[in-house]
């Protein structure tokens, strides 16, 4: 519990920085909107393509058990939210309850749970994380934006969507360069890693400076129904899919610990972009976290144990 608690503590003391900042004026909307584009279209795009291009060996396993789980509770969850709203309400919703914070507090919190082993378990999984989950909600994001317009519109709108984003760019070029086995040149990767440090932090910042403006009234229900399946199902349905696949322990309790994060903050910018959602994946980001330290904390006690 006490490391839990290491990790998500300065998650909350990020955010609460944010907040403060928007209520003292210290920064306005347009310098807010200003550090979110910075971040969405600049850093989180260098820490993506860094981490892709650093060449991480084995946890394909964990990988795939990660990805069948957290892709039945993503189409699950879209197809439930479509039969009472939007597409585009609906993609956001499934991507909070699909979309966990990995960087920020995944990768320490795998670190000192399970060594450098489940860390590199953990690097492979997030190796494809944003690319699959994000880019695929970039594409039900642009479809739900030209509801209503003819086909061949829809999909010029969508390639386009697809292509002007940033994070699920830099993860492609990110695929492409390690295929060439060409090591990035150690200054270049250098500049990528310090641009990348400063995504989660900035991330978080801004979504504190945007809780003044929150209101989630009437969206209780939802927010419940959110943190309950990213919290409970996700890491139950990766838990089956490493059964079906027969995992090892290791690679068992790393897939299932990473689905067991709660919603990252780049699923509060992704609606942020789309102007969709944005009260309650932030709402989901805050409410997640701090209950993911009694759930995460239960978690890794078990599989330590």
């Amino acid at each position: 519990m006490r490391t839990v608690l290491e990790v998500v503590a300065p998650v909350f003391l990020l955010i609460g920085a944010g907040y403060f900042s928007a209520l003292r004026n210290v920064l306005n909307a347009d310098q807010f909107r200003g550090l979110g584009w910075f971040t969405f279209s600049l850093a989180a795009p260098a820490l993506l393509f860094a981490g892709g291009t650093a060449g991480h060996g084995g946890g394909g396993g964990a990988a795939l058990a990660f990805f069948l789980g957290s892709g039945v509770l993503y189409v699950a969850a879209l197809w439930g939210a479509k039969r009472r709203m939007s597409l585009s309400n609906a993609g956001t919703f499934a991507l909070n309850v699909s979309f966990g914070n990995s960087v920020m507090m995944g990768i320490p919190l795998i670190a000192a749970a399970y060594g450098q082993a489940g860390l590199a378990v953990m690097l492979t999984i997030l190796a494809l994380h944003s690319m699959v989950m994000l880019g695929t909600a970039t594409v039900v994001a642009e479809i739900g934006q030209n509801a209503g317009a003819a086909w061949p519109k829809v999909l010029r709108a969508t390639v386009a969507g697809v292509v002007r984003n940033p994070i699920v760019m830099a993860v492609l070029a990110a695929l492409i360069w390690s295929q060439t086995g060409v090591p990035l040149p150690g200054f270049f990767r250098r500049t990528l890693e310090l641009l990348g440090q400063a995504a989660p932090p900035v991330a978080l910042f801004c979504l504190g400076g945007s809780l003044l403006g929150f209101s989630v009234r009437g969206a209780v229900p939802e927010l419940a129904t959110t943190v309950l399946l990213k919290l409970l199902a996700q890491p139950a349905l990766v838990w089956l899919a490493c059964l079906w696949l027969d995992l090892g322990s290791l690679e068992t309790a790393v897939a299932v610990t990473a689905a067991a994060m709660p919603t990252g903050a780049n699923a509060f910018l992704m609606a942020q972009r789309y102007a969709v959602g944005q009260d309650r994946s932030g709402a989901a980001v805050l409410v997640g976290t701090a209950l993911s330290v009694l759930t995460l904390g239960a978690l890794v006690g078990w599989f330590r144990g």
